[in-house]
């Protein structure tokens, strides 16, 4: 960030933040130093850029959602065979080193070396374990950088907010001695609110999928979802639902304060999904983001460069939508 105010050159919020969140996941996840900066074209990184979908990856996850046998007979992985492998080499490399070597890191790593020491597993079961931690990899790295984008966005198109946002920040840190510790991220409402608002208007998965375990009859109704029926929940549309969110359009972090919320049904905003089967990963995403946020906005003022394309237009062809052409910001040093 300061060289980029030094120079005066434009930030890529996506690729500045997918950076971030990869340093991130390859610590907490993998016990992996994955220096993004200082090597953007690191095999994480590489990797982790192709989870970006085309129209044709797009297209692919929805047959498997709906119709999996299409692909199985066709003999179509769902998956990038070359991204397959890199992941699960990584996370067989690293299982290997830690055992030969006494390595003990309190990290994802080590939950599943346990469980693996601890239960006497087959190998398709060994597999499966590496398979969870691969996907903990694509959940907490390409769905925080695409809510910090987004974020960013907002708060450059509507500085009063970004300008209480810094406030309210250094009000926090102020009765947490200038730390940047877990309680002072936790104690920043407004901070929360943002990101909550950021969630509710670009949530990183339009829609959530589940499968009906009982049959159920919808209230005041005559419909009734058989047993073993999937259900796709349009999480972006009730998000957009005016009788829930007036004006939804308009970025109002004011929606997510405590008496605002109290309000409205608990099911209203979807962003990790809700119930036994939310987002394992939900607070470990909101933190990181949180903690990039807080930090860059304390010490940098941010404003759209003329290189963004506005109003925004996003990608049609992806799941987790980004904007075409990128999100660019001009970086300015706070009382620098």
């Amino acid at each position: 960030m300061d060289g980029l105010s030094e120079r005066k050159e434009p930030m890529d919020v996506k690729e500045v933040a997918g950076k971030f969140t990869t340093n991130i996941i390859g610590i907490c996840a993998f016990g992996i130093e994955c220096n993004s900066f200082k090597n953007p074209n690191s095999e994480f990184r590489k990797y982790g850029r192709q989870f970006q979908s085309s129209f044709k990856e797009t297209l692919k996850n929805l047959i498997a959602i709906t119709i999996p046998q299409v692909l199985d007979v066709l003999g179509i992985p769902v998956n990038n065979p070359a991204i397959t492998k890199f992941f699960l080499g990584i996370v067989r490399e690293t299982v290997d080193y830690r055992e030969k070597n006494n390595v003990v890191r309190n990290d994802f790593m080590h939950l599943l070396i346990q469980m693996r020491n601890n239960v006497k597993l087959k190998d398709e079961e060994n597999a499966e374990l590496a398979a969870q931690a691969f996907v903990f990899f694509i959940a907490g790295f390409e769905t925080s950088s695409t809510t910090l984008t987004f974020c960013f966005y907002e708060l450059v198109i509507n500085p009063e907010i970004q300008e209480r946002l810094r406030d309210g920040i250094e009000d926090v840190l102020e009765k947490h001695d200038g730390k940047f510790t877990y309680n002072a991220v936790m104690d920043m409402t407004y901070l929360d609110m943002c990101v909550n608002e950021a969630l509710r208007k670009y949530p990183p998965l339009p829609v959530l999928t589940r499968y009906c375990t009982q049959s159920y009859k919808v209230p005041n109704s005559d419909l009734v979802i058989e047993k073993g029926v999937q259900i796709c929940i349009p999480s972006l549309g009730i998000q957009h639902d005016s009788d829930y969110y007036p004006d939804p359009e308009k970025f109002d972090p004011e929606r997510f304060s405590p008496e605002n919320k109290s309000k409205r049904h608990s099911y209203a905003s979807l962003p990790f999904g809700e119930g036994p089967r939310v987002c394992i990963g939900m607070r470990f995403g909101l933190m990181q983001t949180k903690v990039a946020l807080a930090i860059l906005i304390k010490n940098y003022k941010f404003s759209l460069n003329s290189k963004t394309q506005y109003p925004l237009k996003l990608d049609p062809q992806c799941v987790v939508s980004p904007p075409l052409g990128g999100i660019w910001l001009n970086v300015e040093k706070v009382n620098g």
